[in-house]
């Protein structure tokens, strides 16, 4: 098995070991807000918005009330107190980042691309809200910068993806990796582990029929119940069982072990803010919680791919 990781201190194709790989120093992303909305808010294709959806994905991007050039530098500054030379990717991290007219999204991303030092754009949106117009667009970006698109699938299996309130199909999902694809955009796909009702193996199964699609990099999230969340509400009614900290680590060592080796991974646990936070409590400690997974991957001699089977 190629070894894409090769003097990588993870046992995975980690994100930051991808960027050094391809740029020769530190990348790190700039999460901005461009003040987009999402068609399962707005009543286009669904209202109310996923079930743990408080205020629109991407919590920790830029300040709305800024201008995308203010929100830049301030992020920017503040990575510089830790890293004092790097390159950045500009994130459109909040809602679906592309859920607007060709000629706004132009507008925005052509500011952020004119700041010094970004070398791409990274884009958070659903499968669904990407017309023939914008894909055309984001080809074209696609020739002169370095672009990934996000995607979010959150799960494969029919009967969740009701409960969460996706309001799009897997079909939907599958047919826009390929449109990306074909146009030589990279893709990212977004799942989410323990999500209400969801064995272990379902979760394995999300990570198998990924493996089939050309998609170049995963973002794993655990599910965070938050404040203001239809979530909260369904928890404290229902009382479904969260992951604890240890089957968490347990089912991403196993998907990681069957996990396709060329995926780049993104994230591998949730981030929500402490203050909004309800459970699990322990997704607070998110460094701690990934030390555990490489010393868990280092027990078991796991390496992304190890068990990766081509024809599944």
């Amino acid at each position: 098995m190629l070894n894409l990781f090769k003097n990588e201190e993870k046992r995975y194709f980690a994100l930051n070991h991808f960027y050094r790989k391809k740029f020769g120093k530190k990348v790190f992303k700039i999460s901005l807000n461009g003040g987009f909305t999402c068609p399962n808010i707005d009543g286009t294709v669904g209202s109310g918005g996923c079930i743990y959806c408080s205020s629109g994905s991407g919590q920790f991007g830029g300040n709305p009330r800024e201008d995308l050039s203010t929100q830049f530098s301030k992020i920017k500054d503040m990575m510089h107190q830790k890293w004092k030379s790097a390159l950045y990717i500009g994130y459109f991290q909040a809602n679906t980042n592309t859920y607007a007219p060709v000629s706004e999204l132009r507008k925005k991303y052509e500011t952020v691309l004119k700041e010094k030092n970004v070398v791409g754009l990274s884009i958070s949106t659903r499968p669904d809200a990407i017309s023939d117009e914008v894909l055309d667009y984001l080809e074209e970006l696609q020739k002169r910068t370095f672009l990934t698109v996000e995607l979010g699938l959150q799960t494969i299996h029919p009967a969740t993806t009701i409960l969460i309130n996706r309001c799009h199909s897997l079909k939907v999902f599958e047919d826009m990796v390929y449109k990306l694809s074909e146009k030589n955009i990279n893709v990212v796909a977004h799942i989410i582990n323990g999500l209400p009702y969801e064995t272990k193996e379902m979760m394995i199964k999300t990570i198998e029929y990924l493996n089939t699609l050309p998609i170049n990099g995963i973002k794993i999230h655990m599910l965070s119940i938050t404040e203001n969340t239809k979530l909260k509400d369904i928890w404290e009614k229902e009382k479904f069982p969260l992951l604890t900290k240890d089957e968490y680590i347990d089912i991403i060592c196993e998907q990681l072990a069957i996990l396709r080796p060329d995926i780049v991974i993104h994230r591998l646990t949730g981030d929500p803010k402490i203050t909004e936070l309800v459970e699990p409590k322990w997704l607070v400690k998110k460094f701690e919680v990934l030390n555990e997974i490489d010393k868990e991957l280092e027990k078991r001699e796991i390496r992304q791919g190890i068990a990766y089977k081509k024809d599944e």
